[in-house]
């Protein structure tokens, strides 16, 4: 099977998923008629009828009887829950475990209030919180500091707003979404805390038996026509409350159902916001309480006893206790409860109405344990960009104790040195993290608007920038390489073999022998046992116990839609595949429930099957059973299917499976064996006993002795029936996408669950694997040597592709695993099988910090979500196993092809962009630092601002802003081109774009052309001071609008507005800025030409330099483009 079921029909896979272990299984007991204790009357109210009022010695009678009930439960029991007294009271136990008294009525609880709260911040801790959040990071912190100073008299430089107010622009900007983020979470829990809910009233039990009437009385009504019921908000609903449920509200507590609508006391549940599958769950009231119904069950006297609360919302284990108020002897009936009786918060009631007894309320809910806030991810990109910072003010300090040294460390130095670090402060830009978060948002539209790949959403707006570095690609295989959509092709029975083109064959002799079958009776009371022979008649009986046996063991159940059209709802897509090729060879599903199934042939003929009980498919035991009685024979049969791992050691010797099994892989075909064993009705009700008393066990106990009862009486010696094999279909584009990544340098590892030969046939055929390239597969390694050995051939080999099962990967991981990551890392192709989560998750956190390299990885299940997590980048893809790996992702997208534009196109322009502008904007406050030092050097070594008040506001933000922002929307090479050489991609990997010789060329740059701005400006020096300001400024403003013009490669209708914006806006801002610009001066030819000649020596080299390095060393993307 692809991965655990979440739900066995009754969909009731989500009972025991997690709790089973090992090899063995586990099940759910489905009641038959001659089960159900309806010896005992529990006690109900009376309802409207006159009450018979009851003496104390009766009262006094019925307690003692209540509590010396609890003598009878077994000693196991009463040591994982308290002595009578607690019970009736209710509490919480020191391990967390709880009593519940079913006759709630205290109005103080021990347990925490059922309150939603996502909020991540209250009204006292909202400033703390923000400011520590925004100081941590260097940036931030920084400006604070230098903010701080200018309330210092004696470090004041120029107006203190032009320091105060960038800072306290980016603050204002943070804490505004912060809060508004914020609010609309309050908002969002607020709603759900008022969202009203019925909560039944306690309905006082009387000790008379609703059937024995008091002489002279008239009889009573059993009960209220409906229960009555007070409207209560979600955050009131305390631990013990019985709340009535209605269709499409969703649950506000964890509860344990007791009556549904439903006759079978069945109902279902969405789940989709809990785990994100998006298939119906079944789930099933206690059976004595369901008899009450919705009007009765509020009376219903007793205890209940629950585990402490867990994350796992697959186990739940508790003891409900109904007290019998028959006359008589009094006796307690205890009912274990396991996961299929409870109802998880958050969770939707689909159909029907229900009742459910509250167990755990707020924090203690599943929904809420199972909350916890995702590490932040930093990019690769922000990590550089602090430390270029850290580094920028270490030459920011020691530039300015080298001034001060200059003029010999004269009076009070070291105010001398604060005062040239707060000058200097521009070098290090705080519009630099403002602009890189607007680039992100830029990025994140530009994937989310794209029509080629729509759906596309981007969870983590952080990241755009790491999908243009990834190196390391790791995909699940199951719904992401392969479409998990099923379709039986192969049917093996040892001496038969039934392929896709001889299906019509095998409804031919299932109908034969069905024909047979209800013709005699004889026949049919064998109809579940195979004959030896060879003969066409022992064919179809052949057949005919596989198909029946294949149309029993499952977990699908027929929904009639509101069009009336069927639909098969299953938690599993090749259960489905299964159920619907029995229906093509003659064999129909019509009807389902907790207690029975029905199967329709082509003739109209039903069998019907009482099912006693299931046994849920889970990750652990890799198989799934099922104990049926047919109706018209008595027949009783167990039924099993799974792994061909696990069910070869159950089933009997045979001489064919294993290489079959092989084969199947081989030509890429899921494989489930089948196998059966009759029961007689002795051999059942010793099994039925002994489960039911390991069932009643309290502990970690409780699951081995269940485990042991099934394995000893049912899965041994197992009549092998059939063998089958469903095709997974590759998703569309798979093949191309593959090649064109492998292409771009991406080292792609494939992690799977299924069996190497399986796995191995589905990357030759999805082109994982290269066409000729070498597959070295390894499994069932045991030894050092055998690893050594290994590791040694591999390494001879580095261009071969590895095949790996778990078990061999686990030990590689044990005990040499430095020398494997070091070696696997090096393949252009790993395959790695039979992996668990958990493996997956380690793999991908080693090969990050083995390689310190950019780590993708995209899956589809509840499955992949800790290897999605682990990553550097997460991609989830929306599929049939439900949206839990898109929503846990940084990058959901809808099918496995999209990969290729998101990281080829919009990953790779994100990172060149994001690369650029962060230079760019370092290069626009290191220029201006260097005018200032020059200055300074010249004017006696004064710590005394060139550009004040406006002039260095401005220069930040009006002047140059857009132009410098514009660059985000830059592109080398077109999409096509993009596409078209995917190795371009792989230069991004290496970190060209954004290293330290770009890092220090760029500080080069503004060294050069700071300093030939002010020298030349003092050379053309004027007889007012005023001037200098003026020409030395303008050269500046001109000059980086030449650099942002010289860095475009493709220009945008923006950047050429953005531009002439610009240069409109300063020149306009001239004349009315008489403090800082003489507009007589400005006017005059002499200013024009002395500008004009700094800005040519500014910046013509470095276009010089700029077009020769192109002429005769072009980067890759110009000879591609033929720029």
């Amino acid at each position: 099977m692809s991965r655990p079921s979440t739900s066995s029909y009754p969909l009731q896979t989500l009972s025991q998923r997690s709790s089973i272990s090992g090899p063995s299984m586990s099940s759910q007991p489905q009641p038959s008629p001659d089960d159900l204790p309806g010896r005992r009357t529990l006690a109900v109210g009376h309802g409207k009828g006159k009450k018979k009022r009851v003496s104390d010695a009766d009262e006094e009678e019925a307690l003692l009887g209540y509590s010396n009930g609890l003598e009878g439960v077994d000693e196991e029991h009463q040591s994982s829950r308290p002595d009578s007294s607690s019970v009736s009271q209710g509490g919480r136990n020191k391990n967390g475990s709880r009593n519940i008294p079913l006759q709630h009525s205290s109005a103080k609880s021990a347990f925490p209030p059922n309150l939603v709260r996502n909020q991540k911040y209250s009204v006292v801790t909202f400033l703390p919180l923000v400011f520590y959040e925004q100081f941590k990071f260097f940036f931030n912190f920084y400006f604070l500091v230098v903010a701080l100073s200018q309330f210092i008299p004696a470090l004041k430089i120029g107006y203190i707003v032009t320091y105060v107010a960038p800072l306290a622009f980016v603050l204002a900007v943070t804490m505004g979404k912060e809060a508004y983020d914020d609010y609309q979470r309050y908002l969002r829990d607020r709603e759900a805390n008022s969202t009203r809910y019925l909560v039944l009233l306690p309905q006082p039990p009387s000790p008379i038996s609703q059937s024995v009437n008091l002489p002279g009385e008239a009889p009573v009504s059993p009960s209220l026509p409906r229960p009555q019921t007070r409207s209560t908000p979600a955050s009131s609903i305390k631990v013990g409350n019985m709340v009535l449920l209605e269709k499409n509200q969703r649950i506000p507590a964890d509860m344990v159902l007791l009556t549904t609508s439903e006759d079978e006391g069945t109902c279902f549940i969405r789940t989709d916001q809990l785990d994100g599958e998006t298939d119906w769950k079944l789930k099933v009231a206690v059976g004595e309480t369901q008899k009450l119904g919705e009007k009765g069950v509020g009376s219903v006297e007793g205890s209940l006893f629950a585990d402490p609360p867990i994350k796992d919302i697959h186990t739940f284990y508790g003891i409900l206790t109904l007290r019998s108020l028959t006359p008589g002897p009094s006796e307690d009936q205890t009912i274990p409860l396991n996961v299929e009786n409870v109802l998880w918060a958050n969770t939707v009631l689909a159909a029907g109405s229900a009742v459910g007894l509250v167990v755990y309320t707020g924090k203690e809910t599943r929904a809420v344990l199972n909350t916890s806030e995702p590490e932040t991810k930093m990019g690769t990109l922000e990590r550089e960009v602090n430390m270029m910072a850290k580094i920028l003010c270490t030459v920011t300090f020691a530039l300015s104790v080298f001034l001060v040294a200059l003029n010999g460390f004269r009076g009070q130095w070291y105010i001398y040195v604060f005062r040239f670090l707060i000058l200097f402060s521009s070098i290090i830009p705080i519009s630099l993290r403002v602009n890189l978060d607007m680039g992100k948002t830029v990025y994140a539209h530009q994937i989310h608007t794209d029509a080629e790949i729509p759906g596309t959403i981007v969870r983590t707006s952080t990241l755009p920038e790491e999908l243009g570095r990834v190196e390391y690609l790791l995909s699940d295989k199951t719904g992401t390489l392969t479409r998990n959509e099923m379709e039986l092709k192969k049917l093996h029975m040892g001496t038969l073999v039934f392929g896709w083109d001889s299906m019509d064959e095998v409804a031919h002799l299932l109908a034969q022998a069905l024909n047979e079958q209800d013709g005699a009776m004889e026949r049919r009371k064998s109809s579940m046992s195979a004959v030896p022979g060879r003969s066409r008649r022992d064919m179809s009986s052949r057949v005919r116990d596989a198909v029946l046996a294949l149309a029993t063991c499952h977990n699908v159940t027929p929904v009639t839609n509101d069009d009336g059209s069927v639909t098969y709802q299953a938690s599993s897509p090749d259960e489905v595949a299964i159920v619907e090729w029995v229906e093509s060879v003659g064999v129909k599903l019509i009807h389902r429930d907790r207690t029975s199934m029905t199967l329709q042939s082509t003739a109209g003929t039903q069998y019907i099957y009482d099912v006693l009980y299931i046994f849920p498919f889970t990750s652990e035991s890799k198989r799934m059973g099922i104990i049926v009685r047919e109706r018209s024979t008595g027949m009783i049969t167990f039924v099993q299917k799974g792994a061909d791992t696990i069910m070869a050691k159950l089933v009997q010797k045979n001489d064919w499976l294993e290489e079959e099994c092989g084969n199947m892989a081989r030509e890429g075909l899921r494989t489930l064996v089948l196998g059966r064993k009759k029961l007689t009705e002795s051999t059942f009700s010793e099994f039925d006993s002994r489960y039911k008393k390991a069932q009643l066990i309290s502990g970690e106990e409780r699951q081995n002795q269940m485990n042991r009862v099934v394995s000893e009486c049912l899965e041994n010696e197992l009549e092998l029936l059939a063998l089958t094999g469903v095709e997974d279909k590759l998703q569309e584009d798979v093949k191309s996408t593959l090649e064109l990544l492998r292409n771009a340098g991406l080292k792609i590892w494939m992690l799977t669950g299924d069996k190497i030969e399986t796995a191995t046939n589905i990357a030759v055929s999805s082109k994982l694997v290269g066409r000729g390239q070498y597959i070295h597969q390894v499994a069932k390694l045991k030894s050092s040597d055998q690893i050594r050995d290994m590791l040694d051939f591999l390494s001879a080999k580095l261009d071969a592709c590895l095949v790996i099962d778990g078990e061999s990967l686990q030990l590689c991981l044990d005990r040499f695993r430095p020398e494997f990551i070091h070696l696997a890392t090096q393949l252009p192709a790993v395959v790695a099988c039979r992996c668990s989560p958990t493996q997956k998750a380690d793999v991908a956190r080693l090969i990050r910090e083995f390689t310190k390299k950019t780590v993708c990885c995209i899956g589809d299940g509840g499955n992949d979500v800790s290897m999605i997590q682990a990553a550097d980048v997460g991609v989830g893809i929306v599929g049939k196993e439900g949206k839990q790996a898109s929503l846990s992702a940084d990058f959901s997208i809808n099918q496995f092809s999209y990969l290729t534009k998101v990281l080829l196109w919009h990953g790779r322009n994100s990172y060149k962009r994001s690369a650029k502008l962060s230079q760019f904007v370092i290069h626009r406050g290191l220029i201006i630092a260097v005018i200032q030092a020059v200055f300074s050097s010249i004017f006696f070594f004064a710590p005394i601002a060139l550009y004040q008040g406006w002039l260095q506001v401005g220069y930040a933000t009006l002047y140059t802003m857009a132009p410098v922002f514009s660059l985000v929307l830059d592109k080398d090479v077109n999409e096509d081109l993009a596409l078209l050489y995917p190795e371009l991609y792989k230069e991004l990997t290496k970190g060209r774009s954004l290293s330290y010789k770009t890092f220090f060329t760029w500080l080069m740059i503004s060294v050069y052309q700071g300093g030939i701005i002010m020298l030349l400006s003092l050379l053309l020096f004027e007889s007012e001071f005023l001037h200098i300001v003026a020409i030395s400024f303008s050269a500046l403003v001109i000059n980086e609008l030449i650099m942002v013009a010289l860095e475009v490669t493709t220009w945008h209708s923006y950047m050429i507005l953005s531009e002439l914006g610009t240069a409109i806006v300063y020149f306009g801002s001239m004349a009315i800025l008489p403090a800082y610009f003489d507009l007589s001066f400005v006017l005059s030819k002499q200013f024009v030409s002395k500008v004009a000649i700094i800005v040519a020596f500014s910046s013509f080299p470095l276009y010089m330099i700029k077009a020769i390095h192109r002429r005769f060393n072009p980067a890759a993307y110009a000879k591609v483009a033929g720029i």
